[in-house]
């Protein structure tokens, strides 16, 4: 856009009554600030009247797309450093206390003992550096359990190795709930229990039922809490 004929305070306010809001769509965040900061210094910003600040301030939105706060902010920078530039921020990383030689020395164990479960890898490590003096190790072996998985997921721990996946958490049958079948045979027991209840705070007893399916014949005792014997 070339507004260099905006020469005075008056023009602004022609220009503001008359004209659509603005896209500055497609120029950079310093192009913007090199335009505001010309707007400031041709109509000496600085020496207006407090209304015609504002006149400025409002075409400087309207054209630029900022907000009112935006804006002062602007403006308020170039008067205390004299131009407008683009703030460089660092952000702040945590240095990393795992190098990539010590995650290549995580998964190349893993691999030597079949991808083991977090704890077991971790004392795996100990043991190799605190009993067979393994120097490589001085570092990985500190590492806690949870950043163990952490660097399991990164991308480097993957393109190192291929084949680990989590560890399945084991399952073990310690029982079938069902009818029992004896087939007409005696010996198949159904085992009942009920709790009597709690009275005044005192745990009531539970009564277990057990009857032979074929013979019917029956069992019934009282005890303080159900265990396996």
């Amino acid at each position: 856009m070339n507004d260099e004929r905006l020469q005075t305070i008056g023009q602004v306010k022609q220009f503001l009554a008359g004209s659509e809001a603005l896209d500055f769509g497609g120029v950079s965040v310093e192009g913007r600030y090199q335009w505001i900061q010309t707007m400031l210094v041709r109509f000496k910003y600085y020496r207006l009247k407090r209304a015609e600040k504002g006149v400025i301030r409002r075409y400087i939105e309207k054209v630029s797309g900022y907000s009112r706060a935006q804006v002062s902010r602007l403006i308020r920078e170039y008067h205390q450093r004299g131009q407008l530039r683009k703030a460089q921020y660092k952000r702040h990383r945590f240095p990393r206390s795992y190098t990539t030689a010590d995650v290549a020395l995580l998964a190349r164990t893993d691999e030597l003992h079949d991808y083991l479960s977090g704890p077991a890898t971790k004392k795996i490590m100990e043991r190799e550096w605190g009993i067979y003096g393994h120097s490589d190790f001085r570092n990985i072996r500190r590492i806690s359990i949870a950043h163990l998985y952490n660097l399991r997921r990164s991308h480097l721990y993957r393109s190192i190795t291929q084949r680990y996946t989590r560890t399945r958490p084991a399952v073990v049958r310690i029982g079938e709930r069902a009818r029992p079948a004896p087939g007409g045979m005696p010996g198949y027991i159904r085992v009942d229990t009920v709790h009597q209840g709690d009275l005044s705070e005192e745990k009531g007893v539970y009564h277990i039922n057990a009857v032979d399916e074929v013979t019917q014949w029956e069992i019934v005792a009282s005890v303080e809490k159900i265990a396996e014997s």
